[in-house]
């Protein structure tokens, strides 16, 4: 991917970003509250794999535990806005993020 731009656009884009700080998160090319929403997902994920004992798809012997896969949820964090998180969750229900 190329981006082109004059200097003249730099330049209003620069007086922009001076004069409303937040307006950078509009043209930074990442989107800040899906980044947080991956990567709460994932530290909740590892929170469940630290809970089991194991890492996924690895089997154990008698009744043991198992992932039961995931529901969706909605945060408004301060600052960040809205996020989209998986939540984890096990097949005995015990597991608390």
């Amino acid at each position: 991917m190329e981006l082109k731009l004059s200097v003249s656009e730099v330049l209003t884009l620069i007086k922009e970003v001076e004069n409303v700080p937040a307006k950078i998160f509009e043209y930074i090319g990442v989107n800040i509250q899906e980044a947080v929403g991956k990567f709460l997902t994932n530290l909740m994920d590892n929170e469940l794999t630290h809970h089991l004992g194991r890492e996924k798809y690895v089997r154990k012997e008698g009744k043991i535990d198992y992932r039961n896969g995931s529901y969706s949820r909605r945060f408004c964090i301060k600052g960040i806005g809205d996020v989209k998180v998986k939540v984890p969750r096990d097949r005995d229900g015990d597991f608390k993020t």
